[in-house]
């Protein structure tokens, strides 16, 4: 063979051939990172290009994906949303036991909300801007409310039975339940200072879930 040995092999090699993009996988990694900008900065304080560099995207993409930073922040907001709501319909409570099933769902929305700070910081962050962007999704407006099915069922057997208040109103009870943990989280930096305790050490998370526990019983017991 001219230029090399008698019995070599003629290695061809071929140019590699350039990895498709997966538009659900880029979309993905944007959504990821937008929902920690938006976490950290809020809604006038994110920034595309930083998106763009957590998502291993470009500003481009981003653009091309969702249209705008609002377009962008709105499918964040609804994402959490999104996944709140199937955590909900997943749970699977005894209702022979009604206020045992209650307490369930109490630990249940304490968990999730402590298991999730972005949601409770992205929420924090939207009323600050009045819901000016939520109410503007048809996606979330669309929704179902799996909790609100869950604890009118409980309330319904409770007050059947005789163990609970007949006059319950499922909304009133829901908003106990979730502003108590909510506040706790939403302000605890500054509560935190204000006691003088950290709020987010396990057995103050602990003993708060306990209270929790103890104001939503009473409030409903007959």
């Amino acid at each position: 063979m001219i230029g090399g040995p008698p019995n070599a092999v003629l290695e061809i090699i071929t140019p590699a051939m350039p990895a498709r993009r997966d538009p659900e996988l880029t979309r993905a990694r944007i959504l990821r990172a937008a929902r920690n900008e938006f976490m950290r900065h809020g809604y006038s304080g994110a920034r595309i290009e930083r998106i763009s560099r957590a998502g291993r995207s470009s500003d481009r993409m981003i653009y091309y994906y969702f249209g705008s930073k609002e377009a962008l922040y709105i499918e964040v907001l609804e994402s959490v949303y999104v996944e709140l709501g199937a955590a909900e319909a997943a749970l699977a409570l005894d209702l022979a036991d009604p206020e045992a099933a209650l307490v369930r769902l109490v630990e249940f929305t304490w968990g999730y909300y402590v298991a999730h700070p972005e949601f409770v910081a992205l929420l924090a962050n939207e009323n600050l801007l009045r819901g000016k962007h939520i109410t503007k999704s048809v996606k979330v407006k669309q929704l179902s409310r799996p909790v609100l099915d869950i604890l009118e069922r409980i309330l319904a057997v409770g007050m059947e039975r005789g163990v609970f208040r007949a006059d319950l109103d499922v909304r009133n009870v829901y908003l106990t339940m979730a502003a108590l943990g909510y506040f706790y989280l939403s302000n605890r930096y500054t509560l935190s200072s204000f006691l003088g305790i950290d709020l987010l050490q396990p057995e103050a998370r602990r003993r708060w879930l306990a209270e929790v526990t103890r104001v939503v019983r009473a409030a409903v017991r007959a």
